[in-house]
């Protein structure tokens, strides 16, 4: 299936490459709104191009990453993370179970980065360091432009509201996560009903998504079919997360998706990597249905996560 089973929103008129956002117009903004809630509402995923990131910098995170994950395996694990007391560090191949009716675990490595968490970082990889807080850094512009089109979209009356739950990104308080996933070559037994990341809906609010040019990743449509998110040059997967859902009592929907193994051999023998911006609001923050419904049970933010994390390890 093409890619248009995922549409295509232009992000121009308020991407990071508007030097003064206050300056666009409000029917602009609302027009921008309009186009990304009717996404979201429905099969939850878009490409959201002209967004104002430059490539180049998207290429450097892939470098850099790839370095890190090309050395031995005693090598990363010198950075790994340190379960239940934060989420900086490597993540090695099948720690993870993301769909746990799943009965063997995912395979696939990451690298995870929170700058408020103090973790270990290669010592032989240069640039690493600074390519991950330069990129977490550009990632949070852009989420704070996305977030104000989402309040809008919803019609809030603070149109700052979402901007307001998120703002202490990158500092303690606030566990969004740069996350680099490393999909190895299969050299070995693949176990029976194994996926290289299960299947699984986002925990909190937005990801953005960023691709190479491998392809794998499906999103399950408004048909309950699974349907490829083929990469799109220069575009960013954009998708709704739990809480956000949890947050607009089911107006906006996160989707499941997943990546299997390949069924093509050449592909199964290729390295894939994507790279993903974890959003969630603050800590504290407490997720109560913004129309007042009570569909869901309000909770923290924090307490969701740490509920959902305790079903991967």
């Amino acid at each position: 299936m093409a890619a248009s089973a995922i549409p295509v929103v232009d992000f121009q008129k308020y991407g990071l490459n508007v030097a003064d956002p206050t300056s666009v117009a409000s029917e602009v903004l609302e027009t921008t709104a309009r186009e990304i809630y009717d996404v979201f509402s429905t099969i939850g995923f878009l490409y959201l191009i002209n967004h104002g990131v430059e490539q180049r910098k998207v290429d450097d995170m892939f470098t850099a990453s790839k370095a890190f994950f090309d050395q031995p395996v005693e090598e990363k694990r010198k950075c790994a993370r340190v379960q239940g007391k934060n989420y900086h560090g490597y993540v090695a191949l099948e720690s993870e179970t993301l769909n746990p009716e799943r009965q063997s675990a995912d395979l696939k490595e990451a690298f995870n980065f929170t700058p408020k968490d103090d973790g270990a970082w290669p010592a032989d990889v240069p640039q690493f360091k600074s390519t991950f807080f330069s990129f977490f850094d550009e990632c949070t512009q852009l989420t704070e432009r996305v977030l104000d089109v989402l309040s809008i979209g919803l019609k809030l009356e603070d149109r700052n509201f979402l901007r307001e739950c998120h703002s202490l990104i990158g500092n303690k308080g606030n566990i969004t996560t740069l996350r680099s996933l490393y999909y190895p070559p299969l050299a070995g037994t693949v176990k029976p009903g194994q996926a290289r990341c299960g299947e699984h809906s986002d925990y909190g609010t937005v990801t953005l998504l960023f691709q190479d040019d491998i392809g794998g990743l499906e999103v399950m449509n408004t048909d309950d079919v699974y349907v490829p998110a083929q990469p799109v040059p220069g575009a960013i997967v954009v998708n709704i997360g739990d809480l956000m859902q949890r947050w607009t009592a089911d107006k906006l929907r996160a989707a499941k998706h997943r990546v299997l193994i390949p069924e093509s051999e050449l592909k199964k023998h290729q390295t894939r990597q994507s790279l993903a911006f974890f959003i969630n609001p603050d800590d504290d923050t407490i997720i109560k249905c913004l129309d007042g419904s009570d569909k869901y049970e309000p909770i923290s933010c924090l307490d969701y996560l740490n509920y959902k994390f305790s079903q991967i390890y």
